[in-house]
């Protein structure tokens, strides 16, 4: 089996059997809303920081495959991580679709699946809405605690 065949299965899988689906009516989740005018995606992301822990990230959406997979691989990627890691990964993430130099020490796995949108840049922005929103309201957490 090829790489990119490989990575077309995790794209698909986690299209087809999305994680962390689903917003939690909690007032201490911190929640972004993203709209992609351009294509259509409309992403919701939810996080739940606790002592600078990552405690839950769940989101809502709908859009493109590329869009609702990576929302899907995102929230198990910054799931469980203490806030700084959880920045660092996205940092490198967002990397990785760039076509720019990542460390892959942080970020390997399933995330790898979308190295290859680089080479469309309309589809870079439905690989990362999900991953800026997450980022957002961890922000807000982290100034939260502040």
């Amino acid at each position: 089996m090829k790489i990119e065949d490989l990575y077309r299965e995790v794209i698909l899988d986690h299209y087809k059997n999305p994680q962390n689906k689903g917003l939690i009516k909690d007032e201490r989740y911190h929640e972004v809303h993203l709209f992609n005018a351009s294509c259509g995606d409309d992403v919701i992301v939810q996080v739940y920081v606790n002592n600078n822990h990552v405690e839950d990230v769940r989101y809502e959406g709908k859009g493109c495959s590329i869009c609702c997979s990576s929302a899907s691989v995102m929230t198990t990627q910054i799931k469980n991580q203490t806030l700084e890691n959880a920045f660092i990964i996205i940092e490198e993430y967002f990397k990785l679709v760039k076509g720019e130099a990542f460390n892959d020490k942080i970020l390997n796995g399933e995330p790898l699946a979308y190295q290859g949108v680089t080479k469309f840049p309309a589809r870079v922005r439905c690989a990362t809405i999900a991953w800026k929103a997450c980022e957002t309201a961890l922000k807000e957490a982290e100034n939260e605690k502040q």
